[in-house]
């Protein structure tokens, strides 16, 4: 989807106009403590240049999964709290969504103040995309700006049903995300490698469909890898497979062949006796698996196979991890691929969700070009899906 000619935060007056901004701030809290604040930091370049244009900013965002009622457990009071000290501003939370208390708040707002809304998922509305509900949220507000790209593959009411009512625009990051991915997509530097792991074919399907005659080179590691071994008749012992994603995964083999796309699998794995870091591991050759054992890694040989087909990249897309890097035994093969990655001079792209995740712990994030922070939303983005949240948006 080509979103590029989207309109922005800037191509709009908001001086002394109520601005609805739908962003992502679900973050995840523990003894009610913010365990991770990054993506309220992500919002903070919209939030400040709104509040610095004197707009009056109304925050909207969900957190966790209410079910469509209150429960203070999913209050977003951290959330405003984490903004207050970021922003350095006061920051009012409302005690409803649509109610008498968040119109009173927002009715006495001043340019340049910020109130937050409570969590948008205590109405069962928001994820039904419920046009009432959707037109009481948009009558609080003169312009929407959707920021909140890691719920841009859904179509709720404060992500895309309010679009339908008042001028809407993205803000910074979901411009950041469009600019980055989408560019790379329309007309990538080669040569263009995309590189895939995770544990389930199934997540990528739709991604390496509309990759397969776009890219010089596919890598494939982590669990989904297991998936093509056991349809190319190879042995597996006891590691993740969808068996009923072989014959998809033996046409995609196929397909790529057909296309002259080269396809890169682990040629030895590093295998384990149980699923957990302390357990008895081995390196074997892929065609040599014994039984009673699983796939946890991609093996030495592996990594310098990718390595290689890595260094020379221009463009580089990378979801999911080489093997469970969760387990510190066996988060060798992310980390050598992230090292590659960050060696190259390539675009480098890095897909949320675990990915993103395992970069962060093992500190690449920061050596690749963008990380971004949807898991879904970019997935379906990267195979060419719509999002509503970034298709209902005015155009420039």
């Amino acid at each position: 989807m080509n979103y590029l000619n989207k309109k922005t935060v800037e191509d709009i007056d908001v001086n002394g106009k109520r601005v609805i901004v739908r962003c992502d701030l679900n973050v995840p809290i523990k003894d009610g403590k913010i365990s991770d604040d990054k993506r309220i930091r992500e919002s903070l370049k919209t939030i400040q240049y709104l509040i610095d244009k004197n707009a009056k900013v109304i925050l909207i965002s969900h957190l966790g999964r209410p079910h469509g009622k209150i429960n203070s457990k999913y209050s977003l009071r951290p959330v405003r709290d984490s903004l207050e000290h970021l922003l350095n501003i006061s920051v009012k939370l409302s005690k409803d969504v649509i109610g008498t208390d968040s119109k009173t708040l927002i009715s006495s707002l001043k340019n340049g103040e910020v109130v937050l809304l409570e969590n948008v998922r205590f109405h069962k509305e928001e994820e039904l995309n419920n046009p009432n509900f959707a037109k009481q949220l948009a009558s609080m507000g003169d312009i929407f700006v959707n920021d909140a790209f890691g719920t841009a593959h859904r179509a709720h009411a404060s992500t895309a049903g309010i679009a339908n009512y008042i001028p809407s625009v993205c803000g910074y990051l979901i411009k950041k995300e469009i600019e980055i991915i989408g560019g790379a997509l329309q007309n990538p530097k080669r040569p263009f490698v995309v590189i895939l792991g995770g544990a389930k074919v199934s997540d990528k399907i739709g991604v390496i469909s509309n990759f397969i005659d776009k890219i010089d080179k596919l890598i494939i590691g982590g669990g989904m890898s297991y998936t093509f071994f056991k349809a190319m008749g190879y042995s597996i012992g006891n590691s993740i497979c969808e068996n009923d994603k072989l014959d998809i995964a033996k046409s995609l083999l196929e397909k790529a062949e057909s296309k002259g796309v080269k396809i890169l699998l682990p040629i030895d794995s590093v295998i384990a006796s149980s699923f957990s870091n302390d357990c008895d591991f081995k390196i074997i050759l892929v065609n040599e698996f014994p039984q009673g054992y699983m796939g946890m890694d991609i093996g030495p040989k592996t990594i310098e196979l990718f390595s290689n087909a890595i260094k020379d990249a221009k463009t580089i897309i990378w979801n999911g991890t080489m093997g469970v890097s969760e387990f510190s035994n066996f988060s060798n093969g992310t980390l050598k691929i992230a090292q590659a990655v960050a060696d190259t001079d390539a675009v480098s792209i890095i897909g949320g969700g675990d990915s993103a995740a395992a970069l962060e712990k093992l500190g690449f994030a920061d050596k690749m070009t963008h990380v971004s922070t949807g898991g879904g939303a970019t997935l379906e983005f990267l195979e060419g899906v719509d999002l509503p949240g970034i298709s209902c948006l005015n155009d420039k």
